[in-house]
């Protein structure tokens, strides 16, 4: 038989986290999948970020794991139950909802918020791993003020519409920053490119990828190749900063909830339900515009409260 709970959180970054400090301070005692390998590790993407300095609450920074690791802690002294497991799938014809753990095992519960996140997509070179944190990030908000980055020439990799908002932030703290694009035209929207060739600090680089990451300990340049010539170069910088997309990972539900084209979660406006009545969805895997830490944690909350009025409601909560 599967095993009952009152609510199942699925996901351990900050929305998951969030939502089951909230939880467990509600007394539902909910349930928490941290994952394990499927969309990155337990904790999120803060996990492989270095010093983050935009979370509010730390002055001087904090390291990216300290802050996933003091939130689970707190959500556990709360009395939320973790599981180090992936979820396989979460069947939502109707309450309770059955989730199936990667070993099989299955829980039910009328209550579930999904916060599995969204995965950075990431060029798949041995190089891109050794400096990853150490001058090679997918977030320029998040990271490109840092001291590491300022005043130096950074790049942005990639050509649509975040590609050139990754590239103006940027201008704030680089004194140049190069936009390297494999075609001869932007994807990004008509407005968009115009702020991109138009702003004095960028320069795109057309028919260019990106070969190799240039390094030791910490980036120092980009090996690139002319789509057109097979030419090959290199370009000094001291950032390099990946825009070429996100993967949500709401791929557990089977295409059981709506979504958009590119399979965010869909939820109501000012709400983290979904259409699917008992399921709520946090943080990255239904943002597709801001994507960071501090709102994650905001909709985490929100989604703990409302799953919880939603459960007291229909009588599921004793």
């Amino acid at each position: 038989m599967p095993e009952k709970e009152k609510i199942i959180i699925i996901g351990s970054g900050p929305a998951g986290l969030t939502a089951a400090i909230y939880a467990s301070r509600a007394d539902i005692g909910p349930l928490l999948f941290e994952g394990f390998q499927t969309g990155g590790m337990p904790g999120g993407q803060l996990m492989t970020t270095g010093k983050v300095e935009n979370f509010p609450g730390f002055p001087d920074g904090v390291d990216g794991q300290e802050l996933m690791m003091n939130m689970r802690r707190q959500a556990e002294n709360h009395g939320c139950r973790i599981v180090t497991e992936d979820v396989s799938e979460v069947k939502c014809d109707g309450c309770p909802f059955t989730v199936v753990s990667s070993s099989g095992t299955e829980y039910e519960s009328c209550g579930v918020i999904i916060a599995t996140g969204a995965t950075a997509r990431r060029l798949p070179y041995e190089s891109e791993k050794k400096l990853w944190g150490k001058g090679i990030s997918a977030c320029a908000v998040c990271d490109g003020g840092l001291p590491i980055f300022r005043n130096k020439e950074l790049a942005v990799i990639g050509g649509g519409d975040s590609a050139v908002e990754e590239a103006a932030h940027l201008t704030r703290f680089g004194s140049k920053v190069y936009m390297i694009h494999r075609r001869d035209e932007l994807r990004a929207s008509k407005v968009m490119q115009e702020r991109a060739m138009k702003h004095p600090k960028i320069e795109i680089l057309w028919n260019k990828v990106v070969e190799e990451f240039l390094g030791d300990e910490a980036l120092r340049g980009l090996k690139l190749k002319d789509t057109k010539t097979g030419e090959l170069s290199e370009l000094p910088v001291a950032g390099a900063f990946e825009a070429i997309g996100h993967i949500p990972n709401s791929e557990i539900l089977h295409g059981c909830v709506q979504t958009d084209g590119s399979g965010y979660i869909i939820t109501r406006p000012d709400s983290t339900a979904t259409s699917v009545e008992g399921l709520f969805a946090a943080g990255d895997v239904q943002d597709s515009k801001y994507r960071q830490a501090v709102s994650a944690a905001g909709s985490g909350c929100m989604a703990a409260i409302e799953a919880e009025r939603w459960l007291q409601d229909k009588g599921h909560l004793a």
